[in-house]
């Protein structure tokens, strides 16, 4: 989880983000004036404004959401709402743009939880986040040069993990919400009050509900990338090896292996709990006949991850979670479902 970085003093709004790809359908940048006359003039300080703040939109409504679609959605919304009110002429200025957008996505997306929670009922198996993305590590661990252009976006965007992302699931929307603009983005209680339309009184206790509801499920504890890269190396060659062994030295007691296949690609029905029912079914399914599968490293929700392609395509994206108290892996994340996995297109 990220720390509570320093917002403008002039603004009730946070800080500039780390992370998050731009969709085709609101804009990015600002056009090239195209006319002198003050709706012209207003229309491109409205779309520049928005192309300002947008990743910083992106970043929260994602962690709100856990869908990359569902946040290009609301953003899309958010566009709209605001460049209706800059243009029109009775509307007085907007004094701080980026309150007033983040107010606007914000409001968005918890509109569209609800759209969100029904397609859960009926989702195929365990649901995990899409993954959000960053650029493709290179072979001594740093970053390769053309794919952190592709993904100049994602690189900067504030992300969460996989793992706390999950535990979010779990929360009400408000809650939801109150957490990531207090915890991950460092919004004060005044301006969470006036963003989600409650009185500060209640936005502290929906702090507090989510901050203890976290924490209990979800100890503050992020292993280093190399020792999570090194971990994962020494799971997939246990996993894909069938070393039933080398299996059951890695993973933790409580283990938990999730599968997400949305029912269109391999995945579980459930999660399955437990070192030796874990290391069991890995090695089970390593004794199926399978392509040759193809391993590369990406930046997945801030950490390094493995993404396993076959016959060209990605088949898998793999996230570990690691036990604060070691090396040894606590959770199995693996989305397997195509439709998270465009991102890697």
């Amino acid at each position: 989880m990220s720390g509570h970085p320093a917002r403008p003093a002039d603004e009730a709004a946070s800080p500039a983000p780390t992370s998050a790809p731009a969709p085709t359908s609101a804009p990015t940048s600002a056009p090239a004036p195209a006319s002198t006359s003050a709706p012209a003039a207003a229309s491109e300080r409205a779309t520049r404004e928005y192309a300002e703040h947008r990743e910083l939109l992106f970043a929260l409504v994602y962690n709100l959401l856990g869908s990359v679609a569902d946040t290009e959605d609301v953003l899309q919304d958010t566009w709209l709402a605001w460049a209706a009110r800059t243009a029109s002429p009775t509307a007085g200025a907007v004094e701080h743009p980026k309150a007033y957008l983040v107010r606007i996505a914000v409001n968005r997306a918890l509109a569209q939880q609800a759209a969100v929670s029904r397609r859960r009922e009926t989702y195929v198996g365990p649901w995990l986040p899409e993954p959000l993305f960053g650029p493709a590590a290179a072979a001594d661990g740093g970053t390769d040069g053309a794919a952190q252009d592709v993904a100049l976006a994602a690189e900067r965007a504030v992300s969460v993990s996989m793992a706390l992302l999950v535990v979010l699931e779990t929360l009400s929307p408000l809650e939801r919400s109150a957490f990531v603009l207090h915890e991950v983005f460092g919004y004060s209680g005044a301006e969470i009050a006036v963003i989600l339309g409650r009185n500060p009184a209640a936005v502290r206790q929906l702090v507090k509900r989510a901050r203890e509801h976290v924490r209990a499920r979800r100890p503050r504890y992020e292993a280093a990338p190399d020792v999570r890269r090194r971990v994962t190396e020494r799971f997939l060659a246990a996993a894909l090896g069938g070393d039933l062994a080398a299996l059951l030295e890695l993973l933790a007691p409580d283990v938990t292996l999730v599968g997400d296949g949305g029912g269109k690609a391999p995945g579980g029905r459930r999660p399955l709990t437990g070192r030796a029912k874990v290391a069991r079914l890995l090695t089970a399914l390593s004794a199926r006949p399978t392509p040759a599968l193809h391993l590369t490293w990406r930046d997945v929700n801030g950490a390094p991850a493995a993404v396993l392609s076959a016959f060209g395509r990605p088949f898998a994206v793999l996230v570990l979670d690691l036990a604060p108290d070691g090396d040894l892996v606590s959770g199995i994340h693996a989305v397997s479902n195509p439709d998270k996995l465009r991102g890697l297109a």
